[in-house]
């Protein structure tokens, strides 16, 4: 989930220039898709924790990360003390996009920053993680240093970009390759020993099925996450619609009942996939192939960005 820049003109498409300053502005809060962090990126520095030619570069620059953003969001909803730790300190509610854009400035700058900023990045999370505890509504207590807590956020947002890349980025993806890389960053979060391969973290996955449970308050979270509605501007209402279809159609089966969520007719997400593809390749010709971030890092490293076609 990375602010995208454009090598089109305003004049290149109708209605260009503000979609890209719109799309901006929701991930990054600048219309520029400039933030300070951002810049940071191109600051003198190492290549950092993959750089150029790894697997996390070319998933987590995908726009793919939109679809996967919201799957993870929803598999991290399943766990009732994850969910608890959300509800009690996270203003999702309140300001859903002030959220999102510090979801993208930690998976943006640990993908493509220096080792300095990825560090300072992780190091940030593990101080607000020090804070996060406290007794979910069936009595239990929780803490964001919990370390099953820690795998279960972990391997729900590596999965849902893995899947999520699989399904609608324009080249293949190693998987294992992305897992491995991945557990770099879990690693410098406090997860203990996260899954290095594909197996590894669908059998983590699946050693989670007998602790995720439904209730009210989870299916209240998975309903906002389909449609945010206000929280997001009238003219993003549609695209994130299509958006969050394809997250809930890519969802494990064991999930839908705990979130009630619809498992839609093969008919039904076969057209969802066209119409997430389509849209999410008009983007791109809209916002440009690579985004602020990465083209900042790879001038930071001194590499040209591959030339990319579409799949």
């Amino acid at each position: 989930m990375t602010a995208f820049q454009s090598p089109l003109t305003g004049s290149a498409l109708p209605g260009a220039s503000q979609i890209r300053r719109t799309f901006r502005r929701i991930l990054s809060g600048d219309d520029e898709g400039r933030p300070p962090w951002v810049k940071a990126l191109g600051e003198p520095g190492d290549v950092g924790w993959f750089g150029p030619g790894s697997t996390v570069w070319e998933v987590n620059g995908s726009l793919a990360t939109l679809v996967g953003g919201i799957r993870a969001l929803l598999l991290q909803a399943c766990h009732p003390l994850a969910l608890a730790g959300v509800e009690q300190h996270s203003s999702y509610r309140a300001d859903p996009l002030g959220r999102l854009q510090r979801t993208n400035l930690f998976v943006t700058t640990t993908t493509f920053g220096s080792t300095t900023l990825a560090t300072r990045a992780t190091e940030r999370v593990r101080r607000v993680h020090e804070s996060v505890n406290g007794q979910a509504s069936d009595g239990r207590r929780y803490s964001a240093d919990d370390p099953r807590l820690q795998m279960w956020v972990h391997v729900g947002l590596v999965d849902s970009m893995l899947v999520a890349a699989q399904r609608y980025h324009h080249t293949e993806i190693d998987g294992d390759a992305y897992v491995a890389e991945m557990a770099i960053v879990g690693e410098h979060v406090g997860v203990d020993s996260p899954p290095t391969s594909q197996a590894a973290l669908q059998r983590e996955l699946a050693s989670f099925v007998d602790e995720v449970k439904g209730d009210e308050q989870a299916r209240k979270v998975a309903k906002f996450l389909q449609f945010p509605g206000r929280a997001l501007p009238f003219g993003a209402w549609a695209p994130y619609s299509v958006l969050s279809r394809a997250a809930v159609d890519l969802l494990p089966t064991w999930a839908h009942p705990v979130l009630r969520t619809p498992r839609r007719p093969s008919a039904i997400q076969t057209a969802d996939r066209v119409a997430c593809q389509t849209m999410l390749n008009g983007l791109q010709r809209v916002v440009g192939r690579y985004s602020q971030a990465t083209l900042l890092s790879y001038e930071r490293v001194g590499v040209d960005p591959p030339v990319r076609a579409d799949r």
